[in-house]
């Protein structure tokens, strides 16, 4: 890892969006990274894990320019997870934290802004699909969750469009657009390189990074009645 402040940021970054704990830390390159499937414990491992991939990285916290998180779509409470951790490490290390989308992380697969036009699509519960237009590598639709099986006609794919992710066969199908199905790994290296771009092209580093939640948590409301106030 280069002393901290150097032309190329020293970047952490995490994704517990899925049942996954994925961890890389990068400087110009990825340096070091970790990913382990799991469904649950995460909050338990990410912390470790950081600092193993800090470690094999040849540096410590206290040596970074930027965090960056996967923000979802995704689990609830995983999401949660990593954006809390992303925030108290941001705090703490007086550095900025960058969320990253799930389908922004997407985008790097074949190298950022690879396609002119096309539909990001992730796994939703119900095997439903969480999806999202982007031109040139930036959003042109609020993120929606479909079905698969029956796409909306509202998605409007023209034939140049290609969709990539989760299903993506099934969603191209109806408007004889392109396709390539797509399976999330390595999500922090990912989310890393898009981080990078985003810091060199000078975003918002005060903000703060929030989940991407496109659909209501799945908990059922309490069966109980409110508590009554005395008093």
């Amino acid at each position: 890892m280069q002393p901290k402040g150097g032309f190329d940021p020293n970047i952490l970054a995490f994704d517990t969006s899925g049942p996954h704990v994925s961890v890389a830390v990068q400087s110009d390159v990825i340096l070091a990274e970790s990913e382990t499937g799991m469904a649950r414990g995460q909050a338990e491992a990410l912390m470790p894990a950081i600092e193993r991939c800090t470690s094999e990285a040849g540096g410590a916290l206290s040596d970074l320019d930027l965090i960056a998180v996967g923000v979802g779509p995704g689990n609830f409470t995983g999401i949660r997870i990593s954006v809390a951790a992303a925030r108290g490490l941001s705090l703490a290390l007086g550095i900025p934290a960058f969320g990253i989308s799930t389908f922004e992380a997407l985008l790097d697969w074949d190298g950022p802004l690879a396609e002119p036009a096309e539909i990001l699509s992730v796994k939703a519960p119900q095997d439903k699909a969480y999806v999202q237009a982007f031109r040139y590598g930036v959003a042109t639709s609020a993120p929606r969750v479909i079905d698969p099986e029956s796409p909306p006609a509202d998605l409007e794919l023209p034939v140049n469009m290609c969709v990539h992710g989760f299903r993506a066969e099934d969603i191209a199908r109806p408007f004889h657009a392109r396709w390539e199905e797509r399976r999330p790994t390595r999500i922090a290296a990912h989310v890393a390189r898009i981080a990078e771009i985003r810091w060199r092209d000078g975003a918002d580093r005060s903000s703060r990074p929030a989940p991407l939640y496109i659909r209501p948590a799945d908990a059922a409301p309490s069966r109980h009645g409110a508590p009554i106030i005395i008093g």
